[in-house]
């Protein structure tokens, strides 16, 4: 164990009440120690948020960039062994955790640009007798739960607009990705970031999050996981009227016509299959293919699975490392065994790859003829799984597509662009990526269904950290 962690409290770094330690799923070993919180020292933490408000929100936008900045060059100076953080607590490849660690300062970067454009907005009087102005104040405390599958990223959509809104903010990280963002925490507190503004506190999910959640002081609760723990966080925060800006689970549909670039269509549904171990929530759960190209489809995607190479390496070219434990391991196992058996094809993989021994990784696996009755068909596999489905009729696809209690992403493949629209209108999903897939800190993330409320990314993120007071203000006799 190389690696010793502590929580971020108040300006300080603090040994909590206890430590833990930090599992590699790639070899199953412990790579850190860290310190734990209980529900106490976490409502300790929203009191230092808390006693932060006020100088914090009220702090000039310029000072409050200027302190985001400074955190921006910090990070940069401290960018290795964040990315080996991420790499010891997930597994994941060294290329991968590029993407993770450039999100936090694109996010630092976006959203000091983005709070530096909000002007007071006037609204029209209609008898002239008053003059009106809007003006966006902070909102106040923010808890943030984020989820372990991306732990620079899940940050970096929190951390950026709460800084550039005024809001002091609690993050909770999974504890089996706490790593890069204690971190971070060590960070805040190297560059003196003001006491209170930024608290990392760590510990067992319901005690800590339900401490938090049933608690007065947070103003919004904002959390990036799945369907049953957004609604978990909702019943425990009714405590006091909140707000809520959830980031949810998925089950993206992809629509693959007979018209479609094919190759282009395997490429992106392996990409984001593959390339995190599938542990993405806007990764295809569900690819529904034109009969008359689906045998062509099959043959690109098996042959795509089959490339993947799959391990944990520092120094050699990786493209998938482990799921996240060994608990998530058998339930994608479990679900591939219940969709073989009510009648899918399995084309390729299923179960440990044959060259490692150890660690939880999964085999690129890919299901041809999955029924509608499978598990996996209406839950997120959140693993290297490609299910896919053939069709022959666009109506048909599209109530397939959409029968579905989530709406986060989904995919169309066509080069009939008025297909293309006229499908993307009919699709009850936040996101539609035709011929292709973007996302950046600048486009707004979101769900509709059970996949979530709110927005993260783009400027619509920053909305959800503000509250709008308008100021009515009578006109006496000469004033204009």
């Amino acid at each position: 164990m190389t690696i010793s962690k502590k929580m971020y409290i108040n300006g300080a770094l603090h040994s909590g009440h206890s430590s833990a330690s930090v599992i590699n799923p790639a070899n199953d070993e412990a790579v850190a120690q860290m310190s734990v919180a209980n529900g106490a020292l976490a409502i300790t933490a929203l009191q230092a948020a808390d006693a932060a408000y006020d100088s914090w929100s009220n702090t000039l936008i310029s000072e409050r960039v200027d302190w985001m900045m400074k955190l921006k060059v910090a990070l940069k100076e401290n960018e290795t062994h964040l990315r080996e953080c991420i790499h010891l607590e997930m597994g994941k490849s060294w290329a991968s955790t590029q993407g993770d660690f450039e999100m936090l300062l694109d996010s630092l970067d976006f959203f000091a640009g983005e709070i530096q454009k909000h002007d007071v907005e006037t609204l029209e009087d209609k008898e002239g007798t008053h003059s009106h102005v809007l003006v966006r104040e902070s909102v106040g405390v923010v808890a943030a739960f984020l989820a372990w599958n991306f732990p620079l990223l899940n940050l970096a959509y929190k951390l950026g607009p709460a800084l550039a809104s005024g809001c002091p903010i609690v993050v909770k990280p999974s504890l089996k990705t706490p790593l890069s963002a204690l971190a971070v925490g060590e960070i805040c507190q190297q560059i003196g970031l003001p006491a209170g503004v930024v608290n990392i506190v760590c510990g067992p999910d319901q005690e800590i999050g339900d401490a938090i959640s049933s608690s007065k002081i947070p103003a919004l609760l904002t959390l990036i996981g799945s369907t049953e723990t957004g609604k978990h966080v909702m019943e425990h925060g009714a405590t006091s009227i909140k707000r809520y800006s959830m980031e949810l689970g998925g089950n993206a549909p992809v629509l693959v016509f007979a018209d479609a670039d094919l190759d282009l269509a395997a490429d992106i549904v392996c990409g984001l299959k593959f390339e995190n171990a599938g542990q993405i929530c806007v990764a295809p759960n569900r690819v529904f293919v034109h009969s008359s190209v689906a045998e062509t489809f099959y043959q690109k995607v098996v042959t795509r699975a089959l490339a993947v190479k799959v391990g944990f390496s520092r120094d050699e070219p990786i493209d998938m490392g482990p799921v996240i434990d060994q608990q998530a391991w058998n339930r994608i196992d479990a679900l591939v065994d219940d969709a073989v058996a009510k009648g899918a094809v399995l084309l390729t993989g299923k179960g440990r790859p044959a060259h490692l021994s150890q660690g939880a990784f999964y085999a690129p696996t890919v299901l041809k003829d999955v029924p509608r009755d499978a598990d996996i068909y209406r839950q997120e596999v959140f693993g290297p799984v490609v299910s896919v489905l053939s069709f022959d009729e666009e109506a048909q696809v599209l109530q397939d597509a959409n029968d579905t209690e989530a709406g986060l992403s989904s995919f169309i493949f066509t080069s009939d662009n008025e297909r293309a629209q006229r499908v993307a209108k009919r699709l009850r999903f936040g996101e539609v990526h035709i011929n292709g897939v973007k996302y950046a800190i600048n486009l707004p993330h979101c769900g509709v269904k059970q996949s979530g409320v709110g927005v993260d990314c783009s400027h619509l993120s920053l909305e959800e950290y503000f509250t709008v007071k308008r100021v009515s203000t009578a006109l006496g006799k000469g004033q204009a």
